[in-house]
């Protein structure tokens, strides 16, 4: 793991593989880290250079700082990873809130885009009402004491009966997390949704040359955004293609590597129908 200074504040990456190969950069779900991705990364590197990162107070990553976070913040920070690396161009892959970064990826910079898989995230998630609610407890409750209630919303049943110590870890790391940056980065999905901005005819300044391409996936059994989230989210791109994995939950990187893995580098290797710009 290495550090770059972006804004002002330290965030934490891990950049592995040959300088050769493209780039694809990984934005991790709220809570959680860029240790998501470990159990897919050795899939990606034969072929690709693979780029992770902790968001604000996540991680390794050094909390926020008092100004409110906004998607441009975070994907600010991922084309800071992407030119640390030398990478013009890259692919990208989020989920959840990952996802809403790969979302204004897509809105304002398409043309550094190979690709972009968003999984388990939507141009609206949640409500304001819930993440003003949550991020209120996280301040007055704390992190630690909200991840026995938030992890279980993470997974499908059938992952804590194959791993059993799963919950416990998530919510130590979890709850090693900072409290105001969670906080933040709550109300900020309250205040931000991508609806009417991610259509070709809404977002008229996109690049059209060198398209990329868009996939999204889901998880049949994911509480926090559902298949009918990912469906709003594909009808918002114009049609881009979805598929929902049986039994999995929010996070696919984690509850099932292998399976997710064979599908991002299909997406990589060979693009979907529906194109970035």
């Amino acid at each position: 793991m290495a550090f770059h200074t972006i804004n002002g504040r330290s965030v934490a990456y891990r950049l592995l593989g040959s300088d050769v190969n493209p780039l694809i950069v990984l934005a991790h779900p709220l809570g959680m880290s860029q240790a998501v991705w470990d159990d897919i990364i050795p899939a990606l590197l034969p072929r690709y250079r693979v780029l992770t990162w902790d968001l604000p107070g996540h991680g390794a990553s050094q909390a926020a700082s008092g100004a409110q976070i906004t998607p441009a913040d975070l994907a600010a920070e991922a084309l800071a990873l992407a030119e640390l690396a030398a990478a013009e161009r890259f692919h990208f892959a989020g989920t959840s809130i990952g996802g809403v970064v790969g979302q204004q990826l897509i809105a304002e910079h398409s043309d550094r885009l190979l690709s972009a898989t968003l999984t388990n995230t939507g141009a609206v998630i949640g409500n304001s009402d819930l993440w003003n609610t949550r991020a209120g407890r996280v301040r007055q409750e704390g992190l630690a004491a909200m991840s026995e209630e938030i992890v279980p919303r993470w997974f499908a049943p059938q992952a804590f009966e194959e791993s059993p110590a799963l919950k416990a870890g998530w919510c130590v790391q979890m709850g090693r997390g900072d409290d105001e940056s969670y906080a933040q980065l709550c109300e900020m999905l309250g205040r931000n949704t991508f609806s009417g901005k991610l259509s070709g005819k809404n977002a008229p300044h996109k690049v059209v040359p060198n398209k990329g391409k868009v996939q999204l996936f889901g998880g049949s059994e994911d509480m926090a955004t559902p298949p009918a989230t990912l469906e709003a989210l594909a009808a918002e791109l114009d049609g881009a293609p979805l598929e929902i994995f049986d039994g999995v939950g929010h996070v696919p990187s984690v509850e099932a590597p292998v399976l997710f893995a064979q599908k991002l580098i299909a997406v990589l290797s060979t693009g979907s129908n529906y194109d970035v710009a």
